[in-house]
């Protein structure tokens, strides 16, 4: 038997589109099903940097009762993964952390009281991997892949069978892999807040990385209009062929929200997707209409050097309704996949990069340097 690999008993469901005259059972016993006892993962032994990784070998036990074991094919990079690495992430995370909160791969071994997942099943793992509804509670957020949990930056991991979900059939393990963090968030801020997104509704996204991208997608499949804003041209020539009806380029047009308002007739967008913070959570609240909402999803613009934005009096006398989202749960999750896999074209992921798994540190220093648009994914098998 070859090293790292070990024996092990399994059930394999056909598919129900098989048919064989000589295998009439719907199961059978594979006696033989080589699984790995070692994975290769990247850890931090110490928080500071993402130059602190180390690639190391360790041991896999094979999965319990009610738990599948899934081969990594990629992993895509979030903010929040920086941020953990730089230590400046504002929660609680675990030593010695194997990073990042994102993948797709392929099941390759079941626990005996799985019913759900076969050999083979394409999957992607749930942000949160108890999150299986749509109440936040303490015990959901110390499921939260790649910070209170171990993350995925693994070739293989076990994972409890309820916190998965299928790929949709058109997409890529590269592809799949933004799906988790990125998109979620993206499709729970538009149809899932207080008032979800309809045809002929005005969204302002902010920047071009991964969340607003799909943002934007998400928009353009739901018949919104959105006004996109960004530092580089070059970014907005990718939005504006994304779907997106107006640009604004904010350092050239640092009022940026008067514009928006312009481009309204004077009225507001219906929503925007807030992801830089308290940086630019004034002029959000000066973009929105009487009676919007504005999602919050993230700081990546960091503090606001203007001193604290007041929320109160515009919430109290404009109406205003603010939401914030912390990614979503496994039935969002399925959910979003029929979004996607209605709209192929509209909602298909945009990939700036991939890197192999050996390069995972460069994946993250390009990350950092705030070149991309879209996603940047490192492909592990």
């Amino acid at each position: 038997m070859p090293r790292g690999l070990v024996a092990y008993r399994s059930t394999y469901q056909y598919p129900p589109e098989y048919k064989s005259t000589c295998q009439p059972a719907a199961t059978f016993e594979l006696d033989w099903i080589m699984t790995p006892t070692r994975t290769r993962q990247y850890r931090y032994p110490e928080l500071g940097s993402h130059q602190n990784l180390v690639l190391e070998e360790v041991g896999l036990k094979p999965p319990k009762g009610n738990e599948v074991l899934v081969k990594t094919r990629a992993v895509s990079l979030q903010f929040r993964d920086l941020s953990i690495g730089n230590g400046h992430y504002p929660a609680r995370c675990l030593p010695d952390l194997v990073p990042c909160s994102d993948m797709a791969g392929e099941v390759i071994a079941v626990g005996e009281d799985v019913k759900k997942w076969r050999i083979g099943d394409r999957v992607c793992a749930n942000f949160f991997l108890d999150k299986l509804n749509d109440v936040q509670t303490p015990e959901t957020d110390e499921s939260a892949l790649g910070g209170t949990t171990q993350g995925v930056l693994t070739e293989y991991r076990t994972f409890p069978a309820h916190s998965l979900v299928t790929i949709p059939q058109h997409l890529s393990y590269e592809e799949a892999a933004t799906l988790p963090c990125a998109a979620l968030t993206a499709y729970n801020a538009l149809l899932c807040g207080y008032t979800p997104l309809k045809a002929g509704d005005t969204v302002l996204i902010q920047g071009t990385g991964g969340v607003s991208i799909f943002a934007l997608q998400f928009a353009v499949a739901s018949g919104a209009t959105v006004i996109a804003i960004s530092s580089s041209d070059e970014k907005l020539k990718v939005a504006t062929a994304l779907g997106a009806a107006h640009v604004i380029n904010y350092c050239a047009t640092p009022d940026w929200d008067r514009e928006a308002v312009r481009l309204t007739g004077g009225v507001g967008v219906d929503r925007v997707i807030e992801v830089a913070g308290n940086a630019t959570l004034a002029r959000s609240i000066a973009s929105v209409k009487l009676g919007g909402s504005i999602d919050i999803i993230g700081l990546v613009g960091g503090p606001n050097d203007s001193g604290p934005v007041d929320i109160v009096l515009p919430a109290v006398m404009r109406s205003l309704k603010f939401r914030g989202l912390y990614v979503g749960s496994v039935p969002q999750f399925h959910d979003m996949n029929k979004l996607i896999s209605a709209n192929p074209k509209t909602t298909r992921p945009i990939i700036d990069r991939v890197f192999p798994f050996e390069q995972a540190k460069e994946a993250f220093a390009y990350l950092a340097s705030q070149a991309h648009v879209g996603k940047v994914v490192v492909r592990v098998f």
